[in-house]
């Protein structure tokens, strides 16, 4: 793998780039009714995030319109557990039982090689132990920004 590193919080490398999001973190960030039908939200996420592969995510550099297109992981558990991609475009991890610690394990497999890896979540906990293993961490805000609107 030839990737390289997110030179700043937000910014994806150029190649074997991975974004995992933590859709549990995600969904809950905003107070929009996402907890009378977990599933459906987290289906709505993945929805959005596979627009967003495929029209790329916009360089926060901005230098002429350049876009990365990562690999995209999300991380669903619980009652989210069954939403996926029908595109195919996006990664759905089912965790079994800890969301936390399949996101870990996610990105432990990911960091091979010179990937980079960037999570979306808010957590502390979560953020430390990723950070631990190389990933950089985005909050939930920064997701949002890039995805379509509603």
């Amino acid at each position: 793998m030839s990737g390289t590193a997110p030179s700043a919080p937000g910014e994806l490398g150029p190649a074997d780039s991975h974004l995992v999001v933590d859709t549990a973190n995600v969904v809950g960030s905003r107070p929009d009714g996402w907890w009378r039908d977990r599933k459906k939200a987290a289906q709505k996420l993945i929805d959005g995030l596979s627009q967003l592969a495929q029209q790329g995510i916009a360089s926060e550099a901005g230098a002429g319109g350049e876009r990365a297109w990562p690999d995209i992981v999300v991380v669903t558990e619980g009652q989210a557990n069954g939403a996926a991609d029908p595109h195919g475009r996006v990664r759905v991890v089912a965790a079994d039982r800890d969301g936390d610690q399949a996101i870990v394990d996610t990105v432990r497999d990911l960091m091979s090689g010179n990937a980079s890896v960037q999570v979306v979540t808010a957590d502390r906990g979560l953020r430390s132990r990723v950070e631990e293993l190389g990933a950089a961490v985005v909050g939930p805000s920064w997701l949002r920004a890039h995805l379509p609107p509603d």
